[in-house]
């Protein structure tokens, strides 16, 4: 029985320790969903990212940028990469909310092919991800 405790205090120390790798922001804006996701879209290609993926039905796209300034001394580190998840919705209030998410992750090329590892969100992801914000908030 005092395994069982123990195991269980164990664990739930475990998960409040747990760091967060990513950099989430959010703004309001009065402008419709609509022209608040094309600014977006419009955005995320001026500020270098490349986009990944689109749901146009939720409003959602997430994008990369690849950092290859970024070098480390492992012979399997390839590059590293910013990505922004951005989800555009329409509020009760009329206004409509931006959320972003910014992480990075570091590229190795393993025996099982390109294999990615997040890491704490670099300084670049963090600006982008506000400059975002800012740019399509009116």
């Amino acid at each position: 029985m005092l395994h069982r405790a123990l195991f269980a205090g164990v664990v739930a120390l475990s998960a409040c320790g747990q760091k967060s790798f990513s950099t989430p922001a959010s703004t309001r804006t009065s402008a419709g969903p609509d022209e608040t996701f094309a600014c977006v879209k419009k955005q995320l290609g001026e500020l270098g990212y490349r986009q990944t993926s689109l749901d146009a039905a939720e409003l959602r796209v997430t994008s990369t940028k690849i950092d290859l300034k970024s070098r480390r001394a492992d012979t399997q580190f390839r590059r590293m990469l910013n990505k922004l998840d951005v989800d555009v919705a329409a509020e009760a209030d009329g206004q409509t909310s931006i959320e972003a998410l910014g992480r990075t992750f570091a590229e190795y090329a393993t025996h099982r092919g390109p294999t990615e590892q997040q890491e704490k969100a670099s300084e670049q992801v963090k600006t982008d991800t506000q400059a975002l914000l800012e740019r399509c908030r009116s």
